[in-house]
């Protein structure tokens, strides 16, 4: 189990190849080939962890299952930190039906496609998603500071909303998306 506090900045870019070669030219060692990440929020009928600004979540990713709890975000400028509480699970499908025997429900999946790399003391993930690419980096303040100018971002571009609150707001511009931030083309 990882339990600790999460430190990030989520900045959307209109292409991740000008952050990949920067990493790459860097230095910056690959964590993971670009992979397909799943992911599955859960909460009860009435909805107490949205109202609590937390978030409960199961992801497939790379053969693996991830159980994790986030509490409620609090922000530095643009960078958010909250509460991160995780743990591997070796099946991620029964632990999603054990949720659901315990009165959790799926309320919302999203998936992205994710490239992670570390570079000095940050994780630098590359991520494409349904509604767009984003440039994710988790550290210490400082630390983030520093990839976000390195990577030629913009933090005054930071996105403060998760993904699940990205994409509830493009779907309030376009009411033809799905109810779910998934990639059309891949099977369920």
């Amino acid at each position: 189990m990882k339990g600790s506090h999460e430190t990030e900045i989520k900045i959307p870019v209109a292409d991740l190849a000008p952050c990949r070669s920067v990493l790459v030219s860097s230095g910056a060692v690959p964590l993971s080939e670009p992979h397909l990440e799943r992911n599955t929020l859960f909460d009860d009928p009435e909805g107490r962890l949205v109202a609590a600004k937390e978030a409960l979540r199961v992801r497939h990713a790379r053969g693996r299952g991830i159980l994790t709890f986030k509490g409620p975000a609090s922000f530095d400028g643009p960078i958010k930190r909250r509460e991160e509480l995780e743990v591997e699970v070796s099946d991620p499908v029964l632990l999603e039906t054990i949720l659901e025997r315990l009165g959790y429900a799926a309320k919302f999946r999203y998936e992205k496609r994710r490239e992670e790399f570390r570079w000095r003391d940050c994780v630098v993930a590359l991520d494409e998603t349904p509604i767009g690419s984003f440039i994710e980096i988790e550290g210490e303040s400082g630390a983030i500071g520093e990839a976000v100018t390195a990577l030629g971002l913009d933090a005054g571009n930071a996105a403060r909303s998760s993904y699940a609150g990205l994409y509830r707001r493009a779907r309030e511009k376009d009411s033809r998306l799905p109810p779910d931030m998934v990639f059309p083309e891949l099977p369920r």
